[in-house]
């Protein structure tokens, strides 16, 4: 698949791993449609990314309004005439006992990682579907393969992603669409700095979002007959 001049539709795009891979796929010619809650924090990603040549549009939306979302992608892939490549990259992380976790914060962890990635997918499909040569990429975690303790709701939400993510791409191969499931191991984000995630982890052994980035890119710049299902990446400097 020749990247350059493709169209990439990336979710959490303002910040960490989604950052790192808008400013990856502009440097290989990928035009971007970037998604995330802060408008401003965006504009900046835009205009790094446009300093390589290509198009970076903007688009700030809240995907836990579930039932806005599947529209939203639709509308936004219509405007920016079509998506070749969907990275699903937004999410949450969460650590807490699965006794002392309200049930609240279940389904707020749920609809973030698992349904509103759901709807991404249902807004885009018919846009991925009428080009050649598309890709889904979803960002699961280690987590998804692995359960850690005080992570119940966090892995239980990338358990169903993965589960997700393999029955995507058993229905939607026949139509030329490649599904990944990567399954990264700690990353250096802003996620461990969010009020939902309490852990004392060295975060200077952790993956950066850059080293995840390559990875995504080395993934959508495969030719059209080979496919990643899925990729585990950890670091190596014993972190999770």
């Amino acid at each position: 698949m020749t990247s350059k001049g493709k169209r990439a539709l990336i979710t959490g795009a303002s910040s960490g791993i989604g950052a790192a891979t808008a400013v990856a796929f502009a440097k290989a010619g990928i035009h971007l449609a970037l998604v995330s809650r802060s408008s401003e924090k965006l504009e900046k990603v835009a205009a790094t990314a446009r300093q390589h040549g290509v198009e970076a549009d903007v688009f700030p939306c809240d995907l836990l309004e579930l039932d806005r979302v599947s529209e939203r992608m639709a509308s936004l892939a219509e405007k920016v005439c079509g998506i070749d490549i969907l990275v699903n990259n937004a999410g949450m992380g969460y650590t807490g006992t699965i006794t002392e976790t309200p049930l609240q914060d279940w389904q707020r962890t749920i609809d973030l990682n698992l349904l509103s990635v759901v709807e991404c997918v249902r807004g885009v499909l018919p846009s991925l579907r009428a080009k050649d040569s598309t890709t889904i990429v979803n960002v699961v975690s280690i987590a998804g393969k692995q359960a850690f303790p005080n992570w119940g709701a966090y892995s239980a939400s990338k358990f169903a992603l993965l589960g997700f993510s393999q029955a995507l791409a058993a229905e939607e191969r026949e139509n030329g669409i490649r599904v990944t499931a990567l399954c990264p191991g700690a990353v250096n984000t802003p996620i461990w700095e969010t009020d939902t995630v309490n852990a004392d982890f060295d975060r200077s052994k952790m993956l950066t979002p850059e080293i995840v980035a390559e990875s995504i890119l080395h993934v959508v710049q495969l030719p059209d007959s080979a496919v990643v299902e899925e990729l585990v990446l950890m670091p190596n400097g014993g972190a999770f």
